[in-house]
């Protein structure tokens, strides 16, 4: 196995567990629900909206928002392309989306299950922080409806893979609603951080949005899976995925009361997810996790500095979260890109090989880098000054 609730995973994001997950996660395998519609499991369905509601007040959405739990955040964004694909209304030929660089991978995979042309994709820039630019959105979209297209979606992003980048949300929301255009919000890892209310600045502008997304299962302690996807508008949701055949009719249908999940995104059946959650929730309370979160980001903020302190490693993106992208660059190969490449990538695998800890990596602006994500329940600060040694120990 690779154990991604080991303290020294430091790769990819993380994605937690925690004991009161692991209960919960064991009663509802031992209850068996089957969570498709309110009748099927009521309390599943009553749990889920209280959860969720919850959830919506700690991060501080506005009441408009209603909370439905998917699978994945790779789910979440192609109910979010498919809502914004009914909800235009218009030929789907006609129907253009917009991403950053440094968009997460499931939004092109989105936008091609959805049926948008490869030609109506567009890839917005990024500025020197990797966020995206949204004087050229706005160009972008203009550009589009002189030409008679229409901007279906456009999607940003709070803590992109590569680096944590957060998208300037307010402005970004503003050209969307300028456009027309359905505006869905990627935070699947860092939105879970703006519970603590010096990071929810980052996360100024939702208001704008009509959906989110954010995973419990990356950084609030509950195992996978578990996605948190925020909805404004219900009924365009309703109106992409609800169908109900004979089989399905229960004398709760016509109750505008009951609420079937099996109506709010792509597959019928559907696991008791809330309880795990749940059990987190009132386990931990919310001033825990809030600690937990500030303890990760402190530490991310400790492992920049050292990195920084050090002359021949260099930091390539802003932390300002817990994750810290880096590489070494010894001065017999400053300058030389593909080398540095090469030299940083089997200094990774080194690290890896050890089986102490594991890393992944990215690129940014051409550059390749070593990503050291911090957030599992375990880690703490001498496991990151480990890391730090191992990797100084590969590099020499």
């Amino acid at each position: 196995m690779t154990h991604w609730g080991h303290p020294g995973w430091f790769a990819y994001f993380p994605s937690n567990s925690s004991p009161p997950s692991v209960l919960g996660e064991l009663l509802s395998a031992g209850l068996g629900a089957q969570c498709m519609s309110w009748e099927t499991s009521p309390a599943a369905t009553e749990l889920e909206q209280t959860v969720m509601d919850w959830y919506r007040q700690l991060l501080r959405l506005p009441e408009g928002f209603t909370g439905v739990i998917q699978d994945t955040a790779s789910s979440a964004t192609l109910v979010a392309f498919l809502t914004a694909r009914e909800h235009a209304g218009v030929d789907p030929g006609r129907l253009v989306a917009y991403w950053s660089s440094e968009a997460h991978s499931s939004i092109p995979k989105a936008a091609r299950i959805a049926g948008i042309a490869i030609a109506q994709r567009r890839i917005v820039p990024v500025d020197r922080d990797f966020a995206m630019q949204p004087d050229v959105l706005a160009q972008m979209t203009a550009a589009d409806r002189a030409q008679g297209l229409v901007p279906g979606i456009v999607v940003a992003t709070m803590g992109t893979t590569s680096s944590t980048a957060c998208d300037p949300l307010r402005q970004i929301g503003e050209i969307a609603q300028q456009a027309g255009a359905w505006y869905h919000i990627d935070a699947a890892y860092a939105g879970s951080a703006a519970i603590v209310p010096e990071v929810r600045p980052r996360l100024d502008g939702v208001e704008l949005a009509d959906s989110m997304v954010t995973n419990p299962h990356k950084w609030l302690l509950t195992n996978f899976d578990c996605s948190a996807y925020f909805v404004r508008d219900v009924n365009a949701l309703l109106q992409t995925f609800s169908i109900l055949p004979e089989y399905l009719r229960t004398r709760h249908d016509a109750d505008s009361a009951a609420v079937n999940f099996r109506d709010w995104g792509i597959p019928l059946g559907r696991r008791f997810r809330a309880l795990k959650l749940w059990f987190v929730l009132r386990s931990y309370g919310a001033e825990a996790i809030r600690t937990m979160i500030r303890g990760h980001i402190q530490l991310g903020h400790d492992l920049a500095g050292w990195v920084d302190a050090e002359p021949e490693f260099e930091r390539l993106a802003p932390a300002p979260l817990a994750l810290v992208c880096l590489r070494h660059v010894p001065p017999a190969l400053a300058g030389d890109e593909t080398a540095l490449a090469a030299h940083n990538a089997a200094l990774m695998a080194r690290v890896n090989a050890g089986g102490a800890v594991h890393l992944t990596h990215t690129t940014l602006a051409g550059k390749y880098a070593i990503r050291v994500a911090i957030g599992s329940f375990r880690t703490e600060r001498r496991h990151v000054a480990e890391v730090w040694r191992i990797i100084r120990d590969a590099a020499r």
